[in-house]
């Protein structure tokens, strides 16, 4: 028996629903592996399909074409070592989500998952049947276990593939990004690695899919824990990583680690990359926005500029009465910073037209925010018709602090059709927009330097639809907003958590009662990146019409 042993590890992105593209990338990284005399060439969970598939694996004629390509796989990678890929799997009536090893132009085993993830983003026992735990198989010789994505967060799994001979542990993932996830990965990872006493390897999907990234990461652990090769976040990769047969057992060999980014970074890279994937996976190439001179929508502009480019980006000024002289002055400036084409588009004379129109209704009637609101949705209405005419995805840019109680205007501000902030809190937008300001790396296609101009950062925020107007004067201030939303929303709090945390117990009552009354304008929403484990749509599932209030904290 051979004493070394080479995987190729593919840290790809796939396309949901592409089967022939995501079986074609298989075929690449296996040539790539066959020329660097790899044993086997790995690759994620449900590569093949794409992941996560929601109900669309259900559908009987996707399910036959997904295993189709798989058996075409197989056969055409039949000269050449192993490949192991994700994908669906029959069994009787039963659907599994499986892990195929292809040797020698076959099928040569299966692996099921057994335990299905039901929570966040995931709703796998609605879909799956759970798979029954079984002991490895081999691939020249060295008898391999696979545990799939969430069968590493138990003890079980790895403890029994451990016990019926495996030798190391391959993990095939589709792990989708949250800030901290990184360090909890490697964590539990190492758990399994000292519960087994096996060298493990976690590979991990890259890209962007609706809401969900995922962010790659892939790594090795030897026995004990220590770590042999980290890939890189966010970016596609392709690394060949050697084992070695000692007298204590198999060993990597040392491989490259990628720096770790702090979380900032993290969340900044998953944005671009959510809203670069979205466009390229649903057939545009280039976006708009409305740019009103405050901070959400240059940070917005500045995600676009360095997903796809300047030249690929418009924004557009669309100014009323109440458009201050500061907001014309620094969404120009941040227009030429980035490089991207810049619209002049005012609103007075239509807005006037709509008023004129309404004026025999609204006769005798005291203004108000129904006022306010015309003249969101006369933006709203002109941005969607520039999208039409050219062919530009419209973003919009509500953070999460805004989506979350409702300070958004639908059929306004909120049209669009990606929003990079909704899982963003109006705190964070400002450490973010300094982040940017101070820092570039290679994956991003804007500029460097500061193309932020300050004063946005500094400014007051203000919808600027009537005199003087603050947000402070509708909602309270971010601090104390995202401090109480951090609370019902990312740990699902109460009104006394609330209360013990230091806040007013009236102002937690209200950010509750704007979060319940505005469920339906999420529901209304565009799609946004993931940045937690509690991002408004699939892992936050709430009724619209919903009576109920939380009296505790008295």
């Amino acid at each position: 028996m051979a004493d070394r042993f080479r995987l190729t590890l593919a840290q790809l992105n796939p396309t949901m629903g592409d089967l022939k593209g995501n079986a074609a990338l298989a075929r690449k990284a296996w040539a790539e592996g066959r020329a660097a005399g790899a044993n086997l060439v790995a690759l994620p969970e449900m590569f093949i399909t794409g992941y996560n598939t929601q109900d669309l694996v259900m559908k009987p004629a996707f399910q036959a074409d997904a295993i189709a390509e798989i058996e075409a796989l197989a056969r055409d990678c039949a000269d050449g070592p192993a490949l192991a890929i994700g994908g669906p799997a029959l069994e009787g009536v039963e659907l599994y989500n499986a892990y195929y090893i292809l040797q020698s132009g076959r099928i040569a085993a299966r692996v099921f998952k057994h335990h299905l993830p039901n929570e966040t983003v995931f709703d796998e026992k609605r879909i799956y049947a759970s798979g029954d735990v079984t002991g490895p198989y081999a691939v020249d010789g060295l008898r391999i276990g696979s545990p799939i994505c969430e069968d590493s967060w138990f003890e079980d799994v790895a403890e029994t593939l451990a016990e019926t001979g495996a030798e190391i542990l391959l993990v095939p993932n589709g792990s989708p990004y949250y800030h901290s996830k990184v360090s909890y990965r490697h964590q539990l990872m190492v758990a399994r690695v000292v519960e087994t006493g096996l060298p493990l390897i976690y590979l991990n999907l890259v890209g962007g899919q609706d809401d969900q990234v995922f962010d790659g990461g892939t790594f090795a652990l030897n026995p004990g824990g220590e770590l042999a090769l980290q890939m890189p976040l966010m970016q596609e990769d392709i690394a060949h990583l050697d084992l070695i047969r000692t007298d204590g057992g198999w060993r990597f060999e040392k491989g490259d680690l990628a720096p770790i980014p702090e979380t900032t970074e993290q969340d900044y890279h998953a944005m671009v990359l959510a809203l670069r994937d979205y466009l390229r996976k649903t057939g545009f190439s280039k976006v708009l926005l409305g740019l009103s001179g405050g901070i959400d929508s240059a940070l917005v502009a500045t995600v676009a500029a360095d997903a796809l480019g300047a030249d690929n980006l418009r924004c557009v000024m669309l100014p009323s009465e109440y458009t201050s002289d500061a907001s014309l002055e620094d969404a120009r400036a941040l227009a030429e910073n980035l490089g991207c084409r810049y619209d002049f588009v005012p609103i007075a004379q239509g807005r006037q037209a709509i008023t004129d129109t309404l004026a025999p209704l609204f006769d005798g009637t005291k203004p108000d925010v129904t006022e306010e609101n015309i003249q969101s949705r006369l933006r709203g209405l002109l941005l969607m018709a520039i999208s039409n005419k050219f062919g530009e995805m419209l973003l919009t840019t509500g953070n999460k602090s805004e989506v979350a109680v409702g300070y958004a205007t639908i059929y306004g501000d909120m049209s669009g059709g990606y929003n990079p902030l909704k899982d963003m809190y109006k705190t964070r937008v400002f450490e973010t927009c300094r982040w940017r300001n101070a820092n570039h790396r290679d994956w991003m296609e804007g500029p460097a330097g500061q193309v932020i101009p300050q004063r946005i950062i500094d400014r007051p925020p203000s919808a600027e639809l009537a005199p003087d107007q603050r947000d402070e004067d509708s909602l309270p201030p971010y601090e104390v907003l995202d401090g109480i939303l951090d609370i019902l929303v990312d740990r699902d709090g109460s009104i006394a958590d609330c209360v013990a945390a230091g806040y007013d117990r009236a102002d937690a009552k209200r950010v509750e009662h704007l979060l319940y009354i505005s469920e339906y304008k999420r529901f209304q929403s565009a799609p946004g990146t993931r940045l937690s484990k509690r991002a408004f749509w699939l892992d936050r599932r709430y009724p619209i019409v919903n009576r109920w209030r939380d009296d505790s904290g008295n």
